[in-house]
């Protein structure tokens, strides 16, 4: 896993402090370049001041977490600009700029609002690369005082997919940076799983719950349980609803989701499994997608709400 350059969006508000402290954390980590972005979506000659008081407000968060007023030894730059569709001006900006990781946070949202979606679920949807979502109300895996990562169990929904791969490429790297158990689930469909089945199967033949506990054991390399204990589990019925109980009884600190597949998005009236373990979630979720380059990117969202004006600051 790569990460050279890590986007941090922000409202200005203290809650996006809580990505912020995130995002410091593991530019520290890895030795990142860190960009803060903050969308305006009020007209620049509404408020000729309004980019500076931006830009000076998102350095004074930078440095009560990095801790040094001349913010010494950290490659970062804050960016501020005009927009009609944060979402979309964040995934573009993430385009351009050829990040490695978006990290941001999300609002708890009413059931009835969650129907319209939130800007880090559009932001996930359409990133050119993994976004890692959090609430203020969950589990912390980022010291208040030291901002040291203290990453102790981490989970992968794993549905053998490539993008279910991709996703447990990443648990790997934090499970071996960190020292973290990691936690591979797979769920079955609902009815997929008969008791008798399970009790009485004859002898050399399989049900659908040990072909599916077989192959989970099988993607991780041997090594691998060399620098990090490896637990896996298969459940049956909704997805998204498996991995938050999961989460939930054995004290995850990170998810691993893929995103992909019919449903991820508006398909589906009341949110994809993904939509609604970013909603739910008691920790962090990180939604891993592809690295895709910028001009695709930005074809695909030819004709669309880009931002206006940029300016940049360090």
């Amino acid at each position: 896993m790569k990460i050279e350059s890590i986007l941090c969006p922000t409202d200005l508000s203290p809650d996006s402090d809580e990505a912020l402290r995130y995002a410091v954390a593991m530019s520290r980590a890895y030795g990142a370049e860190l960009i803060l972005l903050h969308c305006d979506t009020n007209a620049p000659t509404s408020n000729p001041n309004a980019h500076d008081h931006a830009a000076q407000t998102v350095k004074d968060a930078l440095v009560k977490y990095w801790g040094s007023e001349d913010l010494g030894g950290l490659h970062w730059k804050s960016l501020v600009t005009t927009c009609d569709d944060v979402g979309e001006a964040i995934a573009q900006k993430a385009a351009i700029l050829r990040v490695d990781l978006i990290v941001m946070r999300s609002r708890r949202r009413p059931h009835r609002a969650a129907l319209l979606g939130s800007t880090a679920e559009s932001v996930s949807r359409t990133a050119p690369c993994p976004v890692l979502v959090m609430h203020s109300d969950e589990r912390d895996w980022v010291a208040a005082s030291s901002a040291k990562i203290e990453l102790k169990r981490v989970l992968v929904a794993y549905d053998f997919s490539d993008y279910s791969e991709l996703a447990l490429n990443y648990a790997l790297s934090f499970a071996q940076e960190y020292q973290s158990e990691l936690h591979l689930l797979h769920v079955l469909p609902p009815s997929s799983i008969d008791e008798t089945e399970i009790s009485w199967y004859p002898p050399g033949r399989e049900g659908a719950y040990h072909k599916a506990a077989h192959r989970l054991q099988r993607v991780v390399t041997a090594e691998a349980h060399l620098w990090c204990e490896i637990k896996h589990a298969v459940s049956e019925g909704q997805p998204y609803r498996e991995i938050l109980n999961y989460a939930e009884k054995n004290k995850i600190d990170l998810i691993c989701l893929g995103a992909h597949g019919a449903g991820f998005g508006m398909r589906t009236l009341f949110g994809s499994n993904v939509d609604r373990v970013l909603r739910q979630a008691p920790c962090p979720v990180l939604v891993t997608r592809p690295l895709k380059p910028a001009m695709s990117m930005m074809s695909a969202t030819e004709g669309s709400s880009v931002p206006k004006t940029t300016s940049v600051f360090r």
